[in-house]
């Protein structure tokens, strides 16, 4: 008897697990008739806008975003940065800059 019920249990686990399944490849539930009730919600468009805005542009801005003697500071900074990276890397040995030469 228990064979019978644990068959039973089984068919209606995988018939559960198909439905659940199928029910992702199912139309939205606000494209079926009488779910939106309501007549001051907003149309559901069928078919989306086939391409993006991608020539709305917002507005140029009026000034810069860092103004002109920060940047200027910041690429001083970025160079002296520099410099100093490779006069380290010219210092040191070339064993020890490169150790898959070993």
């Amino acid at each position: 008897m228990s064979v019978d019920r644990d068959k039973r249990v089984f068919a209606l686990g995988v018939l559960l697990t198909a439905a659940l399944t199928l029910s992702g490849c199912s139309s939205s539930i606000v494209d079926l008739p009488g779910a939106n009730t309501t007549s001051d919600a907003a149309a559901h468009p069928r078919e989306p806008d086939a391409f993006l805005p991608v020539h709305d542009l917002p507005p140029d801005r009026d000034e810069a975003v860092i103004p002109p003697d920060q940047r200027a500071k910041i690429e001083k900074e970025l160079i002296a940065a520099r410099d100093r990276q490779a006069s380290a890397v010219a210092s040191q040995p070339a064993a020890a800059a490169n150790p898959a030469a070993k």
